[in-house]
């Protein structure tokens, strides 16, 4: 099954097999396979509005994470990554990565490294830089983030969509990408910007 329609921005192709996983025949478009994606995350977000799971600072808990926000969409979700790609560690590093991140974030908060959203920025690009997953990273590392930032830090969540769909082509999406990208090179203010971190 081919996905017919152009990649945005910033988002990774997935290959052939990664397409095989897909549980729906009938997608035929990017909108298709995006609706059903945004469906899929809001069931995942009733299933972390009603778990009881204390300690999200886990690979286990970031792979079911993943697996309930995509499960229902792709066979493969909360599985980590095989192939390479253009972004992200080799596909050996994942999970020793995943887990110096996680235990990193959890030094943030118990050290007052950076602030909540500081800490958060961080946390988010880094897990995307890893690319845990075929497909849906982003969105599994912004809702990772918020969760980091209520658990941890008892703390609102970051506001990435400013009133846009950051799914799609627009103005919000170039400034997420952009900043993602600066971070890569260790310059994070354009990230703490869009975050709310800095003015």
């Amino acid at each position: 099954m081919t996905i017919i329609g152009d990649e945005p921005e910033g988002a990774i192709p997935l290959d052939p097999n990664e397409l095989d996983g897909l549980r729906h025949t009938h997608v035929t478009t990017r909108d298709e396979l995006n609706q059903l994606e945004q469906a899929n995350i809001g069931s995942g977000l009733d299933w972390l509005g009603r778990t009881r799971e204390s300690e999200i600072l886990t690979e286990a808990f970031m792979r079911k994470l993943h697996e309930k926000l995509f499960g229902d969409v792709w066979r493969w979700a909360g599985s980590y990554r095989t192939t390479l790609k253009n972004i992200g560690v080799d596909p050996s590093q994942i999970g020793e990565r995943t887990r110096l991140l996680l235990d990193d974030a959890k030094y943030w908060s118990e050290h007052g490294t950076y602030s909540p959203l500081e800490a958060a920025a961080r946390f988010h690009h880094q897990l995307v830089e890893i690319h845990c997953f075929p497909n849906g990273n982003g969105r599994h590392a912004r809702i990772a983030a918020d969760l980091y930032l209520k658990k941890y830090f008892s703390h609102p969540p970051i506001d990435w969509l400013g009133g846009e769909d950051l799914t799609t082509a627009g103005p919000r999406r170039k400034a997420y990408i952009a900043a993602l990208r600066a971070a890569d090179d260790l310059n994070y203010e354009p990230l703490l910007r869009f975050v709310g971190a800095m003015n």
